[in-house]
């Protein structure tokens, strides 16, 4: 393609996109999160939908906002609550602030001079392209109300699904991992807008057991393979790892005509979250052919990243990596390999976690206020980049990236 027509599919990428300080505590009134006048009634409130009933008539004033990324509160939650997870964590919420300007919050019950007892994280965007919302959380597979059910979570969710209400907020977006919080959110008028499979490898058996546990052809045969072949495992944090896996992201991305997250995301997850975050890429003759991004967390370790160059996918080269990142998971104590989300139309990708684990549950989320339900294949606006990215070479790709993701969290 001549150099004229690569600059003007990045102009059509840009035409398609163009068509307050942190508190560290404060307390949070259904006023100042739709931005209503002070004069505005409770009548009033209600009416735009924001009905609280039983669980849910706590106090408007009972409900507080913290901020994460400096109330050392919530990492003392984190530590003791059974349902943290990574996409809680200061450093990943850090990462998606330094990134994309996504200001992180928290919701509680718990006042100021007391310890948090529970929390509900989101993210407040602001974008000039998609609107202003609130999510919980971006980028994130999953991040589950950090409440003990009943009285506390229909508090928190009732208040939440309330802001999504009129301005400033176009709508609000609850990811949960449990499945059983399905009629709450229907109860609360929230309305499921996206469902994935989970998978998560059992880690508990020795690592003999759970290698004859995973499919022979694809896994077994193929890590053998890649070990008789030579291939070196490289892992850490550096400058250079970090951009052989860029550069074999972005070819991944382009393969799937869709751009990369921006190189400065995966920069400031190494910086943010330091040891908890790993870089695992396989060489051959100093050649990078494929690369994962390992995350830890408590007992748990993410495999949230993977990407390789397609000539040597017949050297078993992901199959290996994910082995060496099961065995180095097992060695440090983690119960769960959690393999994370896939899409409905991402048929090869369910295929190959089938073939680590057979079981795997459902990812709903949900959406305030509710709206038709859409898989991803039915979404306009990736199929709109996805056409237009299919003709980009792979270095216009990045700068779409970049400028693009920031608006779709």
């Amino acid at each position: 393609m001549p150099t004229a027509g690569k600059h003007r599919d990045l102009g059509k990428v840009l035409a398609c996109w163009r068509s307050a300080s942190f508190l560290v505590l404060r307390p949070l009134t259904m006023r100042t999160l739709m931005n209503l006048p002070e004069e505005t009634s409770e009548q009033d409130i209600r009416r735009n939908g924001a009905v609280l009933t039983g669980a849910n008539k706590r106090s408007l004033s009972d409900i507080y906002e913290v901020d994460p990324l400096r109330d050392p509160r919530w990492q003392k939650l984190l530590d003791q609550h059974p349902q943290a997870s990574i996409f809680h964590s200061v450093g990943w919420l850090d990462a998606l602030h330094r990134t994309y300007g996504y200001e992180p919050v928290v919701l509680t019950t718990s006042p100021p001079e007391s310890s948090l007892e529970n929390g509900l994280a989101f993210c407040r965007i602001r974008s000039w392209v998609t609107g202003r919302r609130l999510v919980s959380l971006p980028f994130s597979d999953y991040c589950e109300p950090l409440c003990d059910g009943g009285e506390e979570f229909e508090s928190l969710i009732g208040h939440l699904h309330a802001t999504g209400i009129g301005q400033p907020w176009k709508y609000v977006e609850i990811r949960p991992r449990q499945e059983s919080l399905a009629d709450t959110m229907k109860k609360l008028g929230f309305g499921a807008v996206g469902k994935y499979t989970l998978h998560r490898v059992d880690l508990e058996p020795a690592a003999e057991e759970i290698f004859r546990r995973v499919d022979k052809h694809s896994v077994q045969r193929r890590v053998r393979r890649a070990e008789r072949t030579g291939i070196v495992e490289v892992c850490g944090r550096s400058e250079r790892l970090l951009k052989d896996f860029y550069r074999l992201m972005v070819r991944t991305r382009a393969r799937h005509n869709l751009p990369p997250q921006p190189y400065a995301w995966f920069q400031n997850l190494v910086d943010c979250l330091g040891e908890a975050v790993e870089l695992r890429l396989a060489y051959l003759k100093n050649i990078p052919l494929g690369a994962v991004l390992i995350l830890h967390f408590k007992d748990t370790t993410y495999y949230k990243y993977g990407c390789s160059d397609e000539k040597f996918h017949s050297l078993g080269v992901m199959p290996f990596l994910l082995w060496r990142a099961l065995l180095r998971a097992k060695a440090i104590g983690s119960r769960i390999l959690d393999l994370g989300r896939t899409e409905d139309s991402q048929s090869g990708l369910i295929e190959f976690k089938n073939h680590w684990t057979p079981v795997s549950s459902w990812l709903t989320y949900w959406k305030f206020p509710a709206e038709p339900f859409r898989t991803s294949s039915q979404d306009w606006k990736l199929g709109m980049v996805k056409r237009i990215c299919a003709y980009m070479p792979e270095r216009l790709l990045a700068g779409a990236g970049a400028l693009i993701y920031r608006h779709i969290g």
